[in-house]
């Protein structure tokens, strides 16, 4: 059990400047007189602080920091380390089933007789809700407030569920919506840097449930996206287990042409990085081009770890970083403690002092100089074009079979032209045709160099007398009220208001295909005649049907871009020869005519922006707006359930739950629900999408009166666990080897030999008093981590996954849940030990926990005399602690209850 914490005695104090007192205790690297330490990268270090201050012998040992300090031997061999990060951020989406669990998890402390109050996260939690708004209503002065209203209308239970919460709990912020991009949001005012909580000092670190969370390494706190059950663990104060990472080193020198913007170098980066490979690695840059490089562009560049597929892109702190936290509006004694804090535990970075050379896994290296304006398109993030091989490139995408870079449309139907009538006016559409020209996206809202170069496009645009054609669906979301402050200040706001880029909303919109609906003739143009039509956005990701089922080419670009492009209404142009416009007086005008020096934009970045911005948006930000204000929620600690919703349910999780852990228990004839093959992913298995009309989570709503244009998504309704259940295994492309070849969401009930869905022969089992396992095969949960893939078999009583291999983060999520994960051995799987899953199945385990080890064998018998060994992959002591309690919830709960403080 835990202990002591054996690092204490590196426990130092941290000394004002000047004498002028302390700013408290920290736990100091340069204290271990461990020459390893100075080798480290930056972003390992924040590991290593973390292991060091957490160490109790238990969750964290003594073990787990030595194989940290010495990375670059354990690296290469991808040992696991426990992490605990320093808080958590939730969006709208995720947050829902967190604070269902949490407000679930106060009524089981109540019935077993303890203080429900102690239920409240135990590190903070940031949550932020920006997924809810859609561009319905676009190009007018009225947007914002229209489409706020809208967003009211569908989301109000989930919206009154989530101010409950934050006023239930403690140690959660929840920002409401109408605030920003969580990410942004994150940036400019969550993110502390160095946190200094009851006198100890360490830096901030956060997971996410969100993959673009990695925003925040641009600010040099290490932040990624997680799965919701690790973010649960994180906010109960469990440990995560993460494999200790490679560490590619990108150099960066030189600085930015004029012109060249902070997303033309993000998606040359994301092209590079792709091309090397940097997936589950993180990417930490440095080098003199970092002192060129202002902090908004690293942000940028650290939003897309996503699309390069790095777990994070992480920047260093250094004099660039202080001088960002000081025009955000953090105060000069925050920034002192910051700075002096990281200084002394050797994590600030200081380019006028010599540079020790520092060890990385790989290298690669980019001089700024070097980069050139670009798109990235027309089906994937990291597909570069620079623009002056677009219009080229177009003409490919046209010619090219179907893929990730073809549509396939014949030679002779390339040109083609369709006439309709728009508003009673006569209109053209071709192919390339721009019909959604958004602003949007924290990638690059937040960053004011390429909003106000957008800005001062439109100027000189509307100076020139160019137009937007009204067909266009153009759109600005910024990511926070301080863009708006900035736009106005300047005096530019006005000319994207007369483009038609009129203020939308704050939150996440085209990004995420919150795009609202195309004007039906428009539509109508697109669909009648194959039109590969394009949208043209300032966001991350544009895989093809994500902006808009009818814009068949997304292209990311600048918002600087997404303008000009919005006035060319084409991407099948050359803006080096080709004109954008026709001016007033009848000349042509070319791209170069309306496109602002980097100076020019430096000019007005330094006039507008301005630090009062950001402390009176921040300042208002928790009192909400008057829709938000007005949600009448109800009081108390404990959530009073509203049994007819189908948004937000009480789940059975803690139902029969005593003050008894459960303790070890096999598994006794039990029938095998799915029998599967490889590469079941958590798509598979999790509920996503839109709700079939045929499946039991519809027959669910339809029988509580809810019409199937109202049914939403599975996302919407993540709160409710009866929608979430019926959804476990509902993926049309899942394949059962129990249906011979068929494809989809069907299984067999072995004693009756029925085809059922997936959910009634579940239902069936549990009502017939039997168990259920899973059989599969290699790599059993892959793709993203996500919490439903695990809550929702637990919920359909299964109690154990028998496969050749586990997804790391979903054995672990499995584990959270009490289901038994168990690996055939090393070239066994079910067909070579002729197992069909018609078999009834039992695992016997030890009575007692305290006789189970991590990972040691263990028999499994069938009823037809079978017998085989199988892995137990409970892989720590503290994962048997979890499967003792029933699983990490109830841990946690029991453990609140025995605490003496």
């Amino acid at each position: 059990m835990a202990t002591q914490n054996p690092f204490n005695k590196i426990l130092k104090t941290l000394e004002k400047p000047a004498g002028g007192g302390e700013f408290g205790k920290y736990y100091s690297l340069p204290a271990l007189n461990d020459s390893r330490i100075d080798a480290l990268p930056y972003s390992i270090r924040i590991l290593l602080e973390s292991a060091i201050r957490n160490c109790d012998e238990f969750q964290v040992k003594s073990d787990d920091v030595e194989k940290i300090i010495d990375w670059k031997n354990t690296s290469p061999k991808l040992v696991e380390i426990p992490f605990k990060p320093a808080r958590v951020l939730l969006q709208d989406f995720t947050g829902v089933p967190a604070v269902v669990d949490l407000a679930c998890m106060r009524d089981a402390m109540n019935r077993l007789g303890g203080d429900s109050n102690k239920i409240n996260p135990l590190v903070p939690v940031d949550l932020v809700i920006d997924h809810s708004v859609q561009v319905d209503v676009a190009r007018s002065e009225n947007a914002v407030q229209a489409n706020m209203e809208l967003e009211f209308q569908r989301n109000k239970e989930r919206f009154g569920f989530l101010k409950w919460g934050s006023n239930a709990f403690n140690n959660m912020l929840v920002v409401p919506p109408g605030s920003g991009i969580v990410h942004q949001v994150n940036l400019e005012y969550l993110g502390r840097v160095v946190f200094n909580t009851n006198g100890v000092l360490y830096p901030d670190s956060v997971v996410g449930t969100d993959s673009h969370t990695t925003m925040i390494d641009g600010l040099g706190v290490a932040g990624w996206g997680v799965g919701g059950i690790e973010a649960e663990a994180a906010m109960l104060g469990q440990p995560m287990s993460m494999v200790l990472p490679g560490v590619v080193g990108f150099k960066l020198s030189g600085k930015l042409r004029s012109g060249v913007t902070a997303t033309d170098l993000v998606l040359t980066v994301t092209q590079m990085l792709r091309k090397h490979g940097v997936v589950g690695k993180f990417v930490e840059f440095y080098g003199q081009g970092m002192s060129e490089l202002p902090l908004a562009d690293r942000a940028t560049i650290a939003n897309m770890s996503p699309e390069y597929g790095a777990t994070m892109g992480f920047f260093p702190v250094d004099h660039v970083t202080l001088q960002y936290l000081k025009l955000t509006g953090r105060s000069d004694e925050t920034v002192s403690m910051i700075e002096s804090y990281l200084r002394a535990n050797k994590m600030f970075v200081d380019y006028s002092e010599p540079q020790v050379e520092r060890v990385y896994s790989s290298y690669l290296e980019l001089n700024l100089e070097d980069v050139e304006p670009c798109v990235s398109g027309p089906k994937r993030p990291h597909d570069r074009v620079t623009l002056k091989e677009m219009k080229v490139d177009w003409h490919a995408c046209l010619n090219n079979k179907v893929g990730f870079k073809g549509f396939a449309v014949p030679k002779e139907s390339q040109t083609k032209v369709v006439d309709f009538t728009f508003n009673e006016t006569p209109a053209k559409l071709k192919h390339g045709d721009v019909v959604i020209a958004a602003i949007t996206s924290c990638t690059n809202t937040s960053n004011p160099s390429v909003m106000l170069g957008a800005a001062l496009v439109a100027k000189k645009a509307c100076d020139l007398g160019l137009e937007v054609k009204p067909w266009i669906k153009t759109s600005l979301a910024p990511g926070s009220g301080v863009v708006t402050k900035y736009l106005q200040r300047s005096g530019l706001q006005k000319y994207l208001n007369q483009l038609g880029f009129n203020i939308v909303g704050y939150g996440c919109t085209t990004c995420i295909g919150n795009s609202g609906d195309i004007n039906e003739a428009v539509a109508s143009a697109i669909t009648e005649n194959d039109i590969v039509a394009a949208a043209v956005l300032s966001g991350n990701r544009n895989f093809e049907g994500r902006v808009h089922p009818l814009t068949r080419a997304n292209y990311l670009a600048s918002p600087p871009l997404v303008v000009a492009y919005a006035l060319a209404g084409t991407v099948d142009i050359d803006f080096d020869t080709e004109p954008i416009g026709i001016a007033k007086d009848g000349t042509q005008i070319f791209f170069r005519d309306i496109w602002p020096s980097s100076e020019e934009i430096a000019d007005v970045v330094q006039s507008s922006v301005l630090p009062d911005m950001f402390r009176e948006t921040y300042n208002a930000i928790t009192k909400g707006n008057p829709m938000w204000n007005s949600l009448s929620v109800p009081s108390g600690n404990l959530y009073a359930w509203d049994s007819t919703s189908t948004y937000i349910h009480e789940p059975p999780y803690f139902k029969g739950m005593t003050m008894s852990p459960p303790g070890s228990h096999g598994v006794k004839n039990a029938y095998c629900l799915l029998n599967f093959g490889d590469s079941i992913t958590t798509d598979h298995i999790s509920p996503a999408g839109s709700i079939h009309k045929d499946s039991p989570a519809a027959r669910y709503l339809t029988e509580r009166g809810v019409d199937r244009r109202d049914f939403n998504s599975y996302g919407s309704r993540r709160g409710n666990d009866e929608v979430m259940a019926r959804g476990t295994f509902a993926n049309i492309r899942i394949v059962n080897k129990f249906l011979n070849g068929e494809v989809g969401p069907k299984t067999i009930h072995i004693p009756s030999g029925e085809k059922l869905s997936v959910f009634d022969a579940a239902n069936k089992y549990k009502s017939e008093g039997h168990d259920t396992i899973i059989l599969a095969g290699a790599e059993y949960g892959s793709g993203s981590s996500r919490d439903w893939a695990a809550k929702g078999p637990m919920l359909l009583g299964v109690k154990a996954v028998i496969s050749k291999s586990f997804e790391r983060i979903h054995r672990s999520n499995l584990v959270g849940m009490g289901i038994i994960p168990l690996c055939f051995k090393s070239g066994e799987d079910a067909d070579s030990l002729g197992l069909t899953g018609h078999e009834r199945y039992t695992i016997d385990l030890p009575s007692s926990v305290n006789e189970i080890r991590p990972g040691q064998d263990i028999a499994v018998v069938t009823d037809n005399g079978k017998t085989f060994t199988c892995t137990l992959r409970f892989d720590t002591e503290v994962e048997l602690a979890y499967f003792n309690h029933g699983g990490i919830l109830q841990y946690a709960i029991r453990n609140l209850i025995n605490a003496k403080h």
